[in-house]
């Protein structure tokens, strides 16, 4: 059954509109992308192909729209066109939010700009001119991206959650975000004696998909062990939960190879 006439029917298992159907969480690291990690590609293949598994996933759940969702300078949408650059770390890779778009347009943060590369793997984009509908591949989904400032109270991320819940698509959404970054001496954030148990917690918080322990994450312990997917994943928990019904998470990649904790999770309902 397609997106469209889902939305004519309802869906019979969950009510006449489900706005959040599947959610993916992937991390944002540059060293994700093989030309900027170079020789070091190989250390990163292991979530590389977790971060595919969890898209494709997502993408099976046949969504009407894929929202990418990640920190960024302020809280609120970004429209296309809007390219991603990996100039600052030394590659001369520009990655659009929309595949042809006529120009730049707006600017991803990181974390989005590794999204829209994470979809892109999986030619899960319609080009922004978009051809007849009965020549568009079949996978293509619309795509948009919502950025939320790594500061942002529990009330700007639940009215957030909601804005993604009053939707009447059946939205997935791609979440990127990483955990602590002071994971030993050589971290980014050097060691710090908390990272360990709060990486743990969020593990078997996305794992479980336990949404209570999502939204209790504090936000300045999260700050201060540099954590940048604190906000976006309590956006996640509250989109859930406003979707109703239960959730069956699975977590397919937990490491902290440079200090900083990289999850990969996948989440469907039940």
């Amino acid at each position: 059954m397609t997106g469209s006439a889902r939305r004519r029917t309802g869906d019979s298992r969950y009510g006449e509109r489900v706005p959040l159907v599947a959610a993916a969480v992937c991390p944002h690291p540059p060293l994700l992308v093989p030309e900027v990690a170079g020789s070091a590609t190989p250390e990163l293949d292991d979530l590389r192909t977790a971060c595919d598994t969890a898209v494709r996933r997502l993408l099976a759940a046949d969504p009407d729209r894929v929202v990418l969702l990640g920190t960024g300078p302020v809280t609120g949408p970004i429209r296309p066109p809007a390219t991603g650059s990996l100039q600052p770390w030394g590659v001369d890779l520009d990655v659009p939010l929309v595949p042809g778009q006529p120009d730049r347009g707006a600017v991803l943060p990181l974390s989005l700009t590794i999204g829209a590369w994470l979809l892109a793997r999986h030619d899960a984009r319609p080009p922004l001119t978009a051809a007849p509908a009965h020549t568009a591949p079949a996978s293509a989904v619309p795509v948009s991206a919502v950025q939320v400032a790594a500061d942002a109270g529990l009330a700007e991320l639940s009215a957030l959650a909601d804005e993604v819940s009053a939707t009447g698509d059946r939205v997935a959404l791609l979440v990127l975000g990483d955990g602590s970054a002071c994971r030993g001496e050589k971290s980014p954030g050097y060691d710090d004696p908390r990272a360990l148990p709060y990486d743990q917690r969020v593990a078997g918080a996305l794992a479980e998909a336990d949404l209570d322990v999502l939204l209790g994450l504090d936000p300045v312990v999260s700050a201060e062990l540099k954590a940048a997917g604190r906000a976006p994943w309590q956006v996640l928990a509250g989109a859930a939960r406003a979707a109703g019904g239960g959730w069956r998470g699975e977590l397919l990649h937990d490491a902290a190879p440079y200090g900083v904790a990289y999850f990969v999770a996948s989440w469907e309902r039940v």
